[in-house]
């Protein structure tokens, strides 16, 4: 199993980027997907998560400009982040989350993402 993050770069503020994470091996259909972030010297938080129904949850920070979505004939899970800001600067991180019929977590091997002021 393997997921490839991929999208991350260097931007300005108020800039806009779009990350893939394209899964092999799994069929991201069938779970939950999400994306989280880690910034230098802090905890992983959770960015995003689109559930199987489609349902998407987002954290505070992100309301509003950053959209989860998936495209179940690539296998792939997207995040469109728009209005960047400097504080959204870390390493992005896409996620399987467990389903009933599989326990296993797995994690992509992150995207850099840089938001210049």
């Amino acid at each position: 199993v393997q997921l490839q993050a991929s999208g991350g770069g260097l931007v300005q503020a108020g800039g806009s980027l779009r990350l893939s994470c394209v899964g092999s091996g799994i069929i991201t259909s069938s779970r939950s997907m999400a994306w989280y972030r880690q910034a230098r010297g802090k905890e992983r938080e959770l960015v995003a998560r689109i559930f199987t129904t489609g349902t998407t949850d987002y954290a505070d920070s992100v309301k509003g400009r950053f959209t989860i979505s998936r495209d179940n004939a690539k296998n792939t899970v997207y995040l469109q982040m728009d209005n960047l800001k400097p504080d959204d600067t870390a390493v992005y991180y896409c996620r399987a989350d467990s389903s009933p019929r599989a326990a296993t977590i797995y994690w992509g091997q992150g995207t850099q993402v840089t938001v210049s002021s």
